[in-house]
């Protein structure tokens, strides 16, 4: 079976950040969900879909043309049929429409096989809202990353800032309020911490040792790990 850390969590809480950094250390394969969520959210804005039509975004989703690769720095750079939207899947805007395309159950069926595909030898570091508790339920280690809203509210402004992207603090926290209720109150996949996962509050701790948190309890998880920090 492939090893599988499933790390889920609220917006703003470091889990794609932490779920890279981990993927890093062990290379091991990485799947950040949220971004499947995103370049449909994209695709059907691009296509020019009513927010409200779930079959549409659906069908989107099953054919989503869309590629991830390394640029010449290395960085993660997301082509959505052919187009290069890196920078466009970061705004808040497509956040939002995401948020609410990740509600719908045909949107979330027809990405969960592809989702389910990166799981591929050595192991996989997967971040999300439902990783361990929809599409990794076997994963032998699930982290429920959090963070007080305030403290998510400013990293995500600080991330934004440093992008080049005009945002508003007091705006963003009334999104990343919302965002939450829909995130956790949805009937298909809300987010939870399931009972076998181990929640880390990082509302007080770097992101170094948040890392450092994970890699000892994949260490304790998988014996057989050999990498070494």
């Amino acid at each position: 079976m492939v090893p599988v850390i499933a790390i889920d969590g609220p917006g703003g809480s470091g889990k794609g950040t932490v779920a890279r950094l981990v993927a890093d250390k062990f290379v091991w394969h990485l799947l950040g969900s949220g971004a499947l969520y995103r370049l449909v959210a994209l695709a059907g804005l691009r296509n020019g879909l009513a927010a409200d039509d779930v079959a549409g975004h659906a069908d989107l989703a099953a054919a989503l043309d869309v590629i991830f690769e390394a640029d010449s720095n290395g960085d993660e750079r997301v082509l959505l049929a052919g187009s290069d939207v890196t920078r466009e899947l970061r705004s808040e805007q497509t956040g939002e429409a995401a948020s609410r395309v990740a509600a719908w159950p045909q949107v979330r069926s027809a990405l969960l096989g592809r989702q389910r595909a990166f799981a591929r030898q050595p192991g996989l570091v997967a971040d999300g809202r439902d990783m361990g508790s929809i599409v990794f339920r076997d994963a032998g280690l699930k982290v429920f990353l959090t963070a007080s809203p305030e403290e998510r509210a400013r990293r995500r402004y600080k991330q934004l800032i440093q992008k080049g992207l005009s945002v508003n603090l007091a705006a963003l926290s009334a999104e990343i309020a919302e965002r939450d209720r829909r995130d956790t109150t949805r009937p298909v996949a809300p987010l939870i911490a399931v009972p076998d996962a181990i929640v880390v509050d990082s509302t007080a701790l770097s992101i170094e040792e948040v890392v450092g948190r994970v890699i000892s309890l994949a260490r304790e998880r998988f014996p057989g790990l050999t990498r070494q920090i």
